[in-house]
Parts: C-alpha cells; sequence; structure tokens
C-alpha cells in the first residue's frame, strides 16, 4: 500500500524546539545542476512567474534539476497580503490572455509528465480568474496530452459558479491549501476565511467526485498539535485525499514569525495520524511544500486503484 503509515509518538519533553536559528534539518542548499539552468531559462524566456522563486521555496533545486516546476499565472501581484507570504501585493495589471498558450508550450518544451500550476488571488474579478486555469487546462491537454495537471487555486471567496468553472475542464489534482488552523486565520491570513476553503474544498468533490483533492498546512505559526490535529480531521471530514505538512520558514523580517521550529518526529507523528484518518497520501516532512513530490503522488494513487 504506498504511503503506509509511520506510527511515530513524541515525548515533546526531549524536543529544543524554541526559534533560535534554524536546527540542522531545515538547511537546504540549492543544487544549481544543468536541468535548473534549463528549466530557469525556460521560464523566463516565456516570461513567466514561478512560485518556486515568487515564494522562495527551499525545494527549488530538487525540482528544478529534475525538470518540474510550479507556474504562477494571473500575473505576480496578489489582491491579498497574508503575513507569512512573499508575493508582492497590491492592485495587480489586467490579465494576460495570452499567457496560457506560453505556459502550455513551455510544459511541452520540458516535456512534463506532471505539472502544477498555481495563480495569485485576483478577489477584483468576481471569477477570479477562473477562465486561465480552464484556458491552460485545455491547452496543455492539447500540447502534451500525457502529462498530469495539478491545480492549486485561490478560495475565490467561496464561489461555486467561479470553482465551477476550474472543475469543468476536469484537472487531475484540485488543491487548495488552508494554510493554518481556523485559530489563526484571523491573524496570519486576515482577507481569506475557513469557510471559503471549506466550500471550496467540498464543493471540489461535490462537482467532480473523480477529480483528486488536495490541501495544505505550514506549522510553526502559533498553532497547537491538537489545533493542527483537529484541522487534520475537518479536512478529511471534507473528502480532501492528499495532505502536505510542512515548517512554516519566515521569508523576512518584515513577514510573520516563526513562534517554533517542530522536530522531524513529530512531523512523522503528524503523518501516521493522517493515514490513520483516511488521507490516501500524506506528505509531512520540514522542507514539505505544497507540490513537493506531487506527481508522484499521483502516479501512486493512480496506480494504487
Amino acid at each position: 500500500m504506498p504511503n503506509a503509515p509511520t506510527r511515530a509518538r513524541v515525548d515533546p519533553q526531549k524536543i529544543d524546539t524554541t526559534p533560535k536559528r534554524r536546527p540542522p534539518w531545515i538547511r537546504v542548499k540549492i543544487d544549481k545542476s544543468k536541468n535548473y539552468h534549463e528549466v530557469n531559462h525556460l521560464v523566463h524566456a516565456h516570461s513567466l512567474h514561478t512560485v518556486c522563486e515568487e515564494a522562495m521555496c527551499p525545494n527549488r533545486g530538487e525540482c528544478w534539476g529534475s525538470g518540474t516546476a510550479t507556474f504562477m499565472i494571473l500575473g505576480d501581484i496578489c489582491t491579498r497580503a497574508c503575513k507569512f507570504c512573499d508575493v508582492k501585493h497590491g492592485r495587480p495589471k489586467a490579465v494576460d490572455w495570452d499567457e496560457p498558450e506560453r505556459v502550455a508550450q513551455t510544459v511541452r518544451e520540458m516535456n512534463l509528465k506532471h505539472v502544477v500550476i498555481t495563480s495569485v488571488n485576483r478577489d477584483e474579478r468576481p471569477d477570479g480568474g477562473a477562465p486561465i486555469f480552464t484556458a491552460l487546462i485545455r491547452r496543455i491537454r492539447e500540447l502534451q496530452p500525457e502529462c498530469t495537471i495539478e491545480v492549486l487555486i485561490p478560495d475565490f471567496k467561496g464561489s461555486v459558479e467561479a470553482l465551477k468553472i476550474v472543475m469543468d475542464a476536469r484537472p487531475d489534482v484540485l488543491n487548495h491549501n488552508v494554510e493554518t488552523v481556523p485559530q489563526l486565520f484571523k491573524e496570519v491570513q486576515p482577507q481569506s476565511k475557513y469557510e471559503y476553503s471549506k466550500a471550496t474544498l467540498v464543493n471540489a468533490k461535490k462537482l467532480a467526485p473523480d477529480v483528486l483533492t488536495k490541501s495544505g498546512l505550514m506549522v510553526g505559526l502559533g498553532e497547537t498539535m491538537p489545533q493542527i490535529k483537529s484541522t487534520m480531521r475537518d479536512l478529511r471530514d471534507w473528502g480532501v485525499d492528499i495532505l502536505t505538512i510542512g515548517q512554516y520558514l519566515q521569508p523576512s523580517r518584515r513577514h510573520y514569525p516563526i513562534i517554533r521550529y517542530y522536530h522531524p518526529d513529530e512531523f512523522a507523528e503528524l503523518k501516521g495520524f493522517g493515514l490513520e484518518l483516511g488521507f490516501r497520501w500524506v506528505e509531512s516532512a520540514p522542507l514539505v511544500r505544497s507540490s513537493y513530490h506531487a506527481g508522484e503522488q499521483v502516479r501512486a494513487l493512480r496506480a494504487a486503484k
């Protein structure tokens, strides 16, 4: 069975997780291989954005080195200002309707087997930019039909109409990250609502039961272990198939502070708990990000059917 449970149990008294300097399990060196430079060239040659760069992902070297990337569409300026995020915020530029063609051509040039498409929030639009997701999904299907497609979408303010535009294009994976526990939503991401995230994930399953749904959590923002597990129960109750859990890393001193570092054993405990809840896949480790090993997850779950 893929992703079998890990039943680690942690004694908190034996783990020092106070935020002094980054512990050894957090440090990562970006290996700029030949493939890394090829991906970098393609992304910039087509005037594209990647969340790998915009969000300062610690796995950029590993993913780009293996010839994969997470593309960020609808520009690089977000209408929200979440305190943990390093993506620029403000008034976005007009929607670029040629963007889906450029991204799809890049996917074909890279000969990708799995692609992740995410975006900034576009709250100034009633549809949240959903038609761009649909246009891109359909164009990738035309140019690279063997490539599986994962979309990491905003909450669209809970709009079923906007969500339906995306789901009608039938991505292989519909991902929407809750990011943190409900008790911290107002503090950490004040323009978002837990109810919006719930509506997005619940309605995605109703609109397309065959599409895998996925969500992700950051830890280290001040939540407690019981709060994390309660949120995991919510996500499973909403029908989420795949869960990712990773350590929050502060992009700069002006961003939300790291309250604590979680030990790898605690991530192992959360993985085991998630699998016991019934998630089909749980990716839980300090450096895990939403699209980390995304292609492997889809291939394994398809093979397990």
